[in-house]
């Protein structure tokens, strides 16, 4: 018997081996997580269980016509996406290739001319602007107690987790402590400061504080990446957070730090001051978010959000080109920590209150959560995903109960990283990475990367 005719057998079987079944499909993996997905949607936000009968909620919920709603709308989501969403895609494209005459016109000038895009942006923030004057006080107080906030937060965040790509689950660590900054400097804690300023001049005193805390979690953290990284900045919020609820002497404790100073202005021939009304906080705000994005936007073409690019793809590839990760990488951590401190700064004077228990760990899960959401290392993604992650639980609030609001922004969330792990308006650069992990060239997830771009 030749060595061809034995060779034959082993081929076969190795390509049996390397056979795919229907099971194991793309397609069939992601219907089977979608049904998943209605079951538990089915649970969470079904009849609540009671103390004497663990499994009556079981039985009400996967009897009823609920478990069959959530199946439709996930069962639904897949048959479209799977089976017209190629398609679809393609008529799009096509449409978008027949469009001639001026509106190709119009088009081709404003991506080629700057004027037109200042002027596009100076349109949007123009309406940015006038718009609390068009929506109602409720939509007034979400916009600024929750939009304007965890915008700024997240903001933050991208820098560290979008940019540098590390991994942080305690960043609203940073916010607390820019918040009880501003209370400390404007008189408002136990403890007397050696002297007390107006709100604005809290604002760089907050920055320097909270970079100071995003280099001391940094510089011990370096070498941790992924998931380790991850554990390591939970427990920096757990001690914050531990810290402002048992160090009464100097925080308040759990009663908090009330009456606080707010933000105002004396020029001597005109004063101002904030007050109760939100639509002064939403333009002071505007006005912080606009500065920020300013500086941003600089920061990202720079030779830093350069290097800082070089190490989320692969920091051994960057550290062997001459890029000096520790440098960057506190200093990635620095800019995000302040960044977050101006939001507590603001929260602090807009709230006149704050405790312990307003920084818990799910402010930063969910502010986690916006940034994945919008995509990651994407400003308007970012600006985008965050303003929608806020307005879904509230718009949901007369019609969902209020313990199932975060249920519905957890299926949303799951449903998109099936479908568009790169979020809702990523970078160029983002997906050019996750494309290059389909096709197995490349590691697209650098928070889970290992030294030398391997995935974890």
């Amino acid at each position: 018997m030749s060595a061809t005719t034995t060779a034959r057998p082993a081929m076969s079987v190795a390509a049996r081996l390397r056979r795919r079944r229907w099971y194991q499909q793309p397609r069939w993996q992601r219907l089977f997580a979608m049904v998943v997905l209605a079951l538990v949607m089915t649970q969470v936000t079904g009849a609540q269980g009671v103390r004497g009968d663990l499994f009556a909620a079981l039985q009400d919920n996967f009897t009823g016509t609920g478990l069959w709603i959530w199946l439709a709308i996930f069962v639904g989501i897949w048959l479209v996406r799977e089976f017209l969403g190629e398609p679809l895609g393609r008529y799009a494209s096509l449409a978008g290739r027949q469009v001639t005459g001026p509106a190709r016109r119009v088009g081709d000038l404003v991506r080629g001319n700057r004027l037109y895009r200042w002027g596009g942006l100076a349109l949007l923030l123009a309406f940015l602007i006038v718009l609390p004057l068009m929506v109602s006080t409720f939509w007034q107080q979400v916009m600024v107690d929750q939009v304007g906030m965890y915008v700024m937060v997240a903001l933050g965040l991208n820098v560290v987790i979008g940019w540098a790509g590390m991994l942080d689950l305690g960043f609203i660590a940073f916010f607390a402590i820019g918040a009880y900054s501003a209370a400390y400097w404007t008189g408002g804690l136990p403890v007397d400061p050696p002297f007390e300023v107006n709100n604005f001049l809290a604002i760089p005193l907050a920055m320097v504080t909270c970079l100071i805390a995003g280099v001391l979690l940094g510089a011990p953290t370096l070498r941790l990446r992924g998931d380790y990284l991850a554990i390591v900045t939970l427990g920096f919020h757990e001690i914050v957070y531990l810290l402002a609820k048992n160090w009464s002497e100097f925080t308040g404790g759990t009663r908090g730090a009330p009456g606080l100073d707010r933000f105002s202005v004396d020029l001597g021939f005109w004063s101002y001051k904030w007050e109760l009304d939100p639509q002064p906080y939403y333009w002071l705000q505007l006005g912080l978010v606009v500065v920020v994005l300013a500086l941003f936007l600089r920061l990202e073409h720079s030779r830093v959000g350069r290097a800082w690019t070089a190490i989320r793809e692969d920091e051994v590839a960057a550290a062997a080109t001459g890029v000096n990760t520790v440098r960057f990488k506190l200093l990635a951590f620095a800019i995000g920590a302040s960044t977050s401190g101006i939001a507590g700064v603001a929260y602090a004077s807009k709230q006149g209150f704050i405790n312990p228990e307003q920084f818990v760990v799910l402010m930063s899960v969910l502010a986690l959560s916006y940034v994945v959401f919008g995509g990651m290392g994407s400003i308007p993604g970012v600006l985008l995903g965050t303003a929608i992650l806020v307005w879904l639980p509230e718009r949901l609030r007369d019609t969902v109960d209020p313990q199932d609001r975060f249920m519905y922004l957890g299926g949303l969330l799951v449903i998109m990283m099936i479908y568009r792990p790169q979020g809702l308006w990523p970078s160029k650069r983002r997906q050019h990475e996750l494309k290059m992990a389909e096709t197995g060239t490349g590691g697209a997830d650098a928070l889970g990367a290992q030294p030398g771009g391997g995935q974890a």
